[in-house]
């Protein structure tokens, strides 16, 4: 099963690229990439702008706070190269064969989508409440379509990214319910038994199975045979 300690099942398999840019989480990894390059994009190249004529240095549109920008780039940033450097994770992980390692990967996408989850939330939090206090002058006006495409593409990561790590705690719990396949689990000692094997009904049974004892004794003569006199 490929779910079984996190996907040892299927440990050293083969990659197939379409079949890997056609799974769910490859096009999720893709849509969260397109949208960082949006938002730090269109901040950084159409949300510094010039307030009017008077003042000719360039200030940031939302609210003229610096922390603004800075902090819609920085995000958009991290998730840009996040989402590359679990693009090939997502690609190598059944080259990986330890199933320690595989549990270390899968908690590692856990914590960090939850991690750009929260500070997309921040992100349009921030941005929105910013814009909303910012006075359109004439200069302003001309990176506004920029500054909402920023609010807009950053609400949109909070919910992709939330979905990446719902996929990633199913993972998650679907390797910890099947490490009973793992070897790990099953007893080292020369003389240890191997667990019973699932029953019909799905329970596994608390019965062990050894090797029977011989209650067979060998016959001294045996049947159909003579010993020859001398």
């Amino acid at each position: 099963m490929e779910g079984a300690s996190f996907g040892a099942g299927r440990a050293g398999g083969a990659i197939d690229p379409v079949d890997f840019l056609k799974q769910p989480q490859t096009l999720l990894r893709i849509t969260t990439w397109i949208f960082s390059i949006v938002v730090f994009g269109s901040i950084v190249n159409e949300c510094y702008v010039n307030k009017d004529s008077q003042h000719p240095e360039l200030l940031c549109i939302f609210n003229e706070n610096e922390s603004a920008c800075s902090y819609g780039i920085a995000v958009g940033v991290i998730a840009f190269f996040g989402c590359i450097f679990f693009f090939v994770v997502d690609l190598y992980f059944q080259q990986i064969s330890s199933v320690k390692d595989r549990k270390r990967a899968v908690l590692l996408d856990l914590g960090f989508s939850g991690f750009l989850a929260f500070l997309w939330f921040v992100a349009f939090c921030f941005l929105a409440n910013q814009w909303q206090r910012t006075t359109l002058t004439r200069g302003f006006a001309q990176g506004a379509d920029a500054a909402r495409a920023a609010i807009t593409f950053s609400f949109f990561s909070i919910i992709i990214w939330v979905v990446l790590a719902l996929r990633a705690l199913q993972r998650y719990r679907l390797g910890t319910d099947m490490s009973l396949f793992a070897t790990e689990q099953f007893g080292t000692e020369p003389g240890a038994s191997y667990p019973g094997y699932p029953g019909g009904s799905g329970v596994e049974s608390t019965e062990t199975y050894q090797s029977p004892p011989f209650t067979e004794t060998l016959e001294p003569n045996p049947k159909g045979y003579q010993v020859p006199a001398y």
